[in-house]
């Protein structure tokens, strides 16, 4: 249906004539008469009679006349709802568990009044799939590839680095250790069933392993957080690497450990991803707030990340 006819006949309706609808709409009356009679044809009903007075509702048009408010403002809600600032903005932050949440939370304290959509995508390729298609708004990724080699018209900035720990069991050769370097965990068995070949996470923790001599293990299937630490806690030789505000949580007797790197500290480098010419206000009001990560020498990242 013709949501103009529509606007048109109410507008009529309103006026009692067509001479003022046509003023009303500034369009001309013949405009206005083309509009009517297109939406009678579609409806199959006369919707005015013509008099000396005016135009007069018949019986269907008055029977159409409330329903025909209710599509336009239905209308007006539609719209609304996508204007810029009035649709929440959607964010990717890969899990809810991870650094990227914590940024995101940290925003909605500081704009409580900007509505956020919060969803998790699996790894980089989808999220930028979705910042392009329009499905979401922004994502925090790490990024293999230059910003330049992007899809066109996609943006990306390095908004923080976070640093990496290593988890033990308290049986482990490290568990005492108040911090270690890369270098004395050359050797030692990293277990990572999480990390799936291809993602952007496996190939940070791939160059770790490489640049510092560490074993990563990705054997057995991946269960989960769970009983990857209960496996953790149980073993004089396995441990794993969590990011400093991954949120992890585990029982009491497990006496996890988890120890800061050092000399140098690998941190884990997250880019916001978004669409150059994305118009919702709350997209700037989150890069803003995000910043650049402050400068540090004593760190590492992969190459691709530099």
């Amino acid at each position: 249906m013709d949501l103009d006819a529509v606007r048109t006949f109410v507008t009529v309706a309103d006026a009692g004539q067509f001479r003022e609808a046509a003023l009303t709409l500034a369009v001309t009356q013949q405009a206005v008469s083309k509009r009517v009679a297109a939406l009678e044809k579609h409806l199959g009903v006369r919707l005015f009679t013509r008099t000396a007075r005016g135009a007069l509702l018949t019986v269907d048009g008055q029977v159409f006349l409330p329903h025909a408010r209710d599509l336009l403002r239905a209308e007006e809600r539609a719209a609304a709802s996508v204007r810029p600032g009035r649709r929440a903005l959607r964010v990717d932050v890969i899990g809810r568990r991870l650094a990227p949440a914590d940024l995101v939370r940290g925003f909605h304290q500081a704009h409580p009044d900007v509505g956020l959509d919060v969803v998790t995508l699996f790894d980089a390729e989808a999220a930028i799939g979705a910042v392009r298609s329009g499905t979401i708004d922004a994502s925090f990724r790490a990024l293999t590839v230059p910003a330049r080699r992007l899809p066109e018209g996609i943006e990306a900035a390095r908004v923080h680095d976070e640093p990496v720990q290593l988890l033990t069991g308290p049986g482990h050769a490290l568990a005492g250790a108040r911090t270690v370097t890369p270098e004395q965990l050359a050797g030692h068995r990293i277990w990572m069933p999480g990390n799936v070949a291809g993602t952007e996470w496996a190939a940070f923790y791939d160059d770790l392993a490489a640049a510092f001599g560490i074993i990563v293990e990705v054997t057995g299937p991946d269960f989960g957080t769970e009983p990857l630490l209960d496996t953790i806690a149980d073993s004089p030789l396995l441990a794993t690497f969590v990011g400093e505000q991954t949120r992890v949580l585990w029982p009491a007797d497990h006496d996890l450990r988890r120890i800061p790197v050092h000399d140098p500290t690998p941190v884990y480098p997250h880019s916001l991803i978004w669409r150059g010419d994305n118009p919702h206000p709350a997209l700037g009001a989150l890069r803003a707030h995000l910043g650049s990560p402050a400068g540090d020498r004593d760190t590492w990242t992969p190459k691709w990340a530099q």
